[in-house]
């Protein structure tokens, strides 16, 4: 049984198209092969841990012996987004998905939201983040309306100059939302976009906050709470889950800081989950194509984890996985319906082991749970059976 669990999410990284892709307009994605096929991509330790023995996982080198166990992990939920990814992640599969507006938010929640706030809105429709505020940025200073659009995931985003709007009056302006759209406009996150600068340089700052729906039943932080475990949240977990289960949580800066506070984490003494978001990949390189940024920031992580290995301690496990793709080399910037890889390692666990493929992402936390000692009894299925080294 582990005392400490890290379990760590890279966010988008995803590993090859899904049996359903095609319904998703995923042909052909596989975010881990454009970095690959970039030829600067240099993971040794996730190498070394068992990343391209996976199976299907279409590039890279295999290792003769792995120093952990490997998997691969198809999504049962209905969706490719951060939410429902995390949620299956930690229990819940979700059979339908959560709205998306393609044509911009219908005209009666506009209205009550201007109402509820007490300004304008401008735009309305799916934009590219960086690009809404360059075009709606100067409009927003001038009259103090707030810039409201989406995406193609489940997203409300409220994007709103600090110096007009401060950052306190946007979050309670996105807590409004979060209250208005529930039920059949139930998006998965209000997301608060502070900016700064002057037209046209305009840049995002790093005060950033999601607002998600509460999950609908319990994770497996809920049932890790119960027993009296830590559940550490790094990054935005606490947010994606809305705070609940979540004992503790450390806000971030970018993926370095976050592997800093891991790290940091792994010194300290807890008893329980450390559960990471390491959001970088996606919202800083795959929505924005950039697969030499993308390839960068994987190396960087890879060295990083070079860090937090030998902090390991006897009854310690990590594991590795990730909650959808964003295929940076693709003409789409939106995420991908991408299988996602598992990597588990510990003194306890089966070094070598392949899972093959898994049916859920569910079968992660509820693996996770177990090795903490908890029947979690969500959505999942224990790989402790076949990964635990007596097993």
């Amino acid at each position: 049984m582990a005392k400490r669990v890290f379990l760590i999410v890279l966010d988008s990284v995803g590993i090859g198209e899904e049996p359903d892709a095609a319904a998703y307009g995923d042909e052909g994605s596989n975010t881990l092969r454009a970095c690959w096929q970039s030829g600067k991509l240099s993971v040794p330790n996730l190498q070394r841990l068992g990343l391209y023995n996976i199976e299907g996982v279409g590039c890279g080198e295999a290792v003769e012996r792995p120093l952990g166990a490997f998997a691969r992990m198809r999504e049962s939920s209905a969706g490719k987004d951060t939410t429902i990814g995390h949620w299956e992640i930690a229990g819940i599969i979700s059979p339908k998905p959560m709205p998306t507006y393609p044509d911009g938010f219908p005209p009666e929640i506009i209205r009550e939201y201007e109402r509820l706030t007490g300004r304008g809105v401008l735009c309305n429709r799916p934009y590219s983040g960086t690009q809404v505020i360059h075009d709606f940025g100067r409009e927003h200073e001038e009259t103090g309306a707030l810039i409201v659009y989406t995406s193609a995931d489940s997203v409300f985003q409220v994007a709103a100059h600090e110096r007009v709007v401060p950052v306190k009056q946007l979050y309670e302006y996105c807590e409004a939302a979060r209250k208005l759209l529930q039920g059949e406009h139930g998006v998965g996150r209000v997301i608060a976009r502070p900016f700064e600068g002057s037209w046209p340089d305009y840049r995002r700052t790093s005060n950033r906050h999601d607002f998600s729906l509460t999950p609908p039943r319990d994770t497996i932080l809920d049932k890790l709470r119960a027993a009296g475990l830590d559940t550490i949240g790094v990054g935005k977990i606490y947010d994606i889950f809305a705070g609940k289960g979540i004992s503790q949580t450390s806000r971030i800066q970018n993926n370095e800081d976050g592997m800093e506070q891991t790290i940091a984490w792994a010194k300290k003494e807890f008893h329980g989950l450390c559960f990471v978001n390491l959001v970088d990949f996606d919202m800083v390189y795959g929505h924005r194509n950039d697969v030499p940024g993308y390839t960068a920031a994987l190396n960087r992580f890879d060295e990083q984890l070079g860090e937090l290995l030998p902090l390991l301690r006897e009854d310690d496990v990590l594991m590795i996985t990730a909650d959808h793709g964003c295929d940076p080399s693709t003409p789409s910037t939106d995420h991908s319906r991408e299988y996602v890889p598992l990597l588990l390692y510990g003194k306890e666990i089966a070094a070598g082991r392949d899972l093959g493929t898994r049916p859920t992402f569910a079968d992660t936390g509820e693996t996770a749970a177990a090795l903490l000692g908890v029947d979690a009894g969500c959505d999942g299925e224990s790989l402790c059976p076949l990964v635990l080294a007596r097993g």
